[in-house]
């Protein structure tokens, strides 16, 4: 794993933020005590200043009230403030762990690991709109109901017959709308990988007249897609639409009663007025639920596959070994891919001492980058037991295991931003001699000089401005950045000309000259030139193993005429195909 989560990230996260959510709690209660005062002016307005007529009496009730809706309006604002700001607090707090969880996913071989941070954002987004204060609201709700029933008990129970019709729908969105938005959620998930991996691979999609047939995949998807949104929308549009009716309804119902409760002398005409506002504005925060259920139940799930995803993780060691210089050794290794119980390297066992330069041959298939990537703690052996001087590679913390591994894989990656940046792993504080060393190390210094701003030279995504061969030089670079003990270089010389070759060996020979070791999965023979240890495998096992020239000598014997012939299948030859 290169990235860890912390222990109980989302949890921790959520409790660092337990005080701001106390304060919209407190803001929330002094907002629903203040929406009270639109109810009990127009109460004194009816009972006292119009049958007194009292112009000095109207003009002090105004001005109080004004005062009041101010702070209202104050308290609100104030409130939703802090609900957004909770969101930015808790995508900062979650933003690495969630980046780690990705990373892991994708060791592990899981698909959709993107969706993480798109869930993320639907946390984000919803704290930061009206969802959270009708939460908040609605705890309130039994305060104006128990004012109705001090103002009068057929007002109240009036009121609760039309929450409980309210809370019945709540119910019915809630359960008639969660399967159509985990239904969207997942199509949504498989349209964006499908897009992503069509961008990807753009070229060989217009090259081999792919285009109508992914264009087809992802009309599928997206009548799924659209289906489930549909479905959902229809749900709460449809039982949000009847709430708001039923409130209307239950409003005029409210004044009924009270002209009923007037008319026979049992309440003044304020209370008509008063009741139906308290009402409107007691149902209001269940009727704004019903209509944001969608965001609700959207942001719901995402916070409950962010806790999933980022659950408990092993704390780092308290205390890391000292840094390798003496060995490396592989104890009876076997490796799967993510996912799969089946091994792709099978009971692997060998020793490198500090200096050496090991190849490792064979067939197509036969496991060469399954072990590169065990060695570098990609994919941790299944099995058996992977050692830098005795020391498993998960008792280092991350940043002092990466500065112990270089690693260039087969297929080069670049991230965008300068050349200087890429070589250093975008390490913040960038050790320039560092740089320079590794680019020469590397070979590539001339040519990053030779760029219209040097080390400072944007690349572009990917690194798009750079061709393959000067990708590969950048990356190889980049495996030395720091000198590294242990250089693994996966099909290091692909894209390499003579020139690049060149480079190559004495790399190889520079990481054994200072005490590394060096592990160079071989394709083409001039990446032997500088090594002195073969590893030939096969089918997931080690055929031989020991002095090049004596391994390669034993191979060609053991199979006479095989090397020059290129149409049969080879066991050990250098220019078999990499793709182990």
């Amino acid at each position: 794993m290169l990235l860890k989560s912390p222990k109980n990230a989302a949890s921790d996260a959520l409790a660092a933020c337990s005080g701001a959510f106390l304060a919209v709690g407190l803001f929330s209660a002094i907002v629903n005590v203040l929406m009270l005062t639109g109810s009990l002016y127009m109460l004194q307005v009816y009972d006292r200043v119009l049958p007194s007529r009292s112009v000095p009496t109207l003009v002090a009730l105004s001005l109080i009230v004004a005062a009041l809706f101010i702070m209202l309006g104050v308290f609100d604002w104030l409130r939703q403030r802090i609900l957004s700001r909770i969101g930015a607090e808790l995508d900062g707090r979650l933003s690495g762990p969630v980046l780690g969880a990705i990373l892991a996913g994708q060791l592990r071989g899981a698909p959709g690991g993107s969706q993480l941070s798109r869930d993320l954002d639907s946390v984000r987004g919803f704290l930061s709109g009206l969802g959270p204060t009708t939460l908040f609201d609605l705890p309130w709700i039994p305060l104006y109901a128990g004012l109705c029933f001090i103002l009068h008990p057929y007002l109240g129970w009036t009121l609760v017959a039309g929450a409980l019709i309210l809370i019945v729908l709540a119910l019915l969105t809630e359960f008639l709308s969660r399967r159509p938005s985990a239904e969207l959620t997942r199509a949504g998930s498989e349209k964006t990988m499908l897009i992503e991996a069509v961008r990807r691979n753009a070229e060989a999609v217009a090259a081999m007249g792919m285009g109508q047939r992914v264009t087809r995949q992802l009309e599928a998807i997206s009548e799924r897609n659209v289906a489930a949104g549909l479905s959902a929308s229809d749900v709460t549009g449809g039982l949000g639409g009847m709430s708001k009716v039923i409130r209307f309804m239950l409003q005029s119902a409210m004044l009924g009663v009270g002209a009923w409760l007037v008319m026979h002398d049992q309440a003044s005409s304020g209370v008509m007025i008063a009741s139906s506002v308290l009402s409107s504005r007691a149902l209001a925060p269940i009727e704004l639920a019903i209509s944001s259920w969608r965001p609700f139940i959207g942001a719901r799930q995402a916070w409950g596959r962010l806790k999933t995803s980022l659950g408990t993780e092993e704390a780092p060691p308290a205390v890391a070994p000292d840094l390798p210089t003496r060995c490396l050794t592989l104890d009876h290794v076997f490796v799967a891919p993510p996912g799969s119980q089946t091994p792709t390297v099978k009971d692997v066992a060998f020793t490198l001492e500090a200096g050496q330069g090991l190849a490792v041959i064979g067939p197509s298939a036969s496991g060469k980058s399954s072990l590169a990537r065990a060695l570098v703690g990609v994919w941790p052996p299944q099995r058996g037991s992977l050692r830098l001087d005795g020391a498993t590679l998960d008792q280092w913390p991350e940043p002092k295991r990466g500065a112990i591994i270089g690693y260039m894989p087969q297929d080069v990656q670049l991230f965008a931003g300068t050349i200087a940046e890429n070589i250093a792993r975008f390490d913040p504080a960038i050790d320039e001699e560092a740089v320079r060393a590794a680019a020469k190390a590397a070979g590539a210094y001339d040519l990053v000089v030779g760029l219209p701003k040097g080390f400072d030279t944007p690349i572009g995504e990917a690194g798009r401005v750079l061709s393959g061969g000067q990708r590969q030089r950048i990356g190889l670079a980049r495996a030395l950045y720091g000198d590294p003990f242990l250089v693994v270089l996966d099909e290091p010389n692909a894209s390499l000309d003579a020139e690049g070759d060149a480079a190559l060996t004495a790399a190889i020979g520079g990481i054994r000259a200072r005490g590394g070791i060096v592990v160079v999965i071989a394709h083409r023979p001039s990446a032997l030139a500088s090594i002195n240890q073969v590893l030939i495998l096969a089918d997931g096992q080690v055929q031989a193993f020991g002095p090049k020239e004596e391994v390669l000598r034993k191979s060609l014997a053991a199979r006479p005429g095989q090397a020059d012939a290129p149409s049969s299948p080879p066991k050990i030859v250098v220019a078999a195909d990499a793709r182990g």
